[in-house]
């Protein structure tokens, strides 16, 4: 299988929009924050990606961040958002990356495939120590972060009570 880590691109358009649809159940739990915000059509999210990579147009607070899709077969499998630096709210919330595999291709190992990537990606950003967060119950998740080297530090909790585990990761 050749996978291949890509930054948006208008090219994939048709994959673009069945990636976003199938994230888009009323029934899906996990649904990464990228996911859920309205985006527009695709050439409109590839320059917005853009945009943030160079830092323009964010609102305030936010921090530099580059997107990805994990490509497997020019099929949007997953996607990844690196952030380039942290502040408090990332530290506590979210973390370097945010990434989502689509619904029906869990459990194939493709978020395995799609965080070693991205954490080669913060390397090349001279990030040397990953922070990355997923919500406590989110089994999948966990264990995937701790089989990548992910080391527990201490939980942050929500205001709305939802528990997030955060794990550093050498890279």
């Amino acid at each position: 299988m050749a996978f291949q880590l890509v930054k948006p691109a208008a090219a994939y358009e048709v994959s673009y929009q069945s990636f976003r649809k199938e994230w888009k159940s009323p029934y899906e739990e996990y649904a990464p924050s990228f996911i859920r915000k309205e985006l527009g059509d695709v050439q409109e999210f590839v320059q917005r990606c853009a945009d943030a990579e160079k830092g323009i147009g964010l609102p305030e607070g936010w921090v530099p961040y580059s997107t990805f899709w994990l490509l497997k077969n020019k099929r949007i499998i997953g996607a990844a958002v690196l952030r380039h630096g942290l502040n408090e709210r990332l530290v506590n919330t979210e973390g370097h990356i945010s990434l989502g595999i689509r619904p029906s291709e869990r459990g194939n190992g493709y978020g395995r495939v799609i965080l070693s990537l991205a954490l080669a990606e913060l390397r090349k950003l001279g990030i040397e120590r990953a922070l990355v967060v997923c919500e406590e119950g989110n089994i999948p998740s966990e264990r995937m972060i701790i089989r990548l080297g992910g080391e527990r530090d201490v939980d942050f909790k929500e205001r709305d009570g939802t528990v997030l585990r955060r794990y550093w990761i050498s890279i």
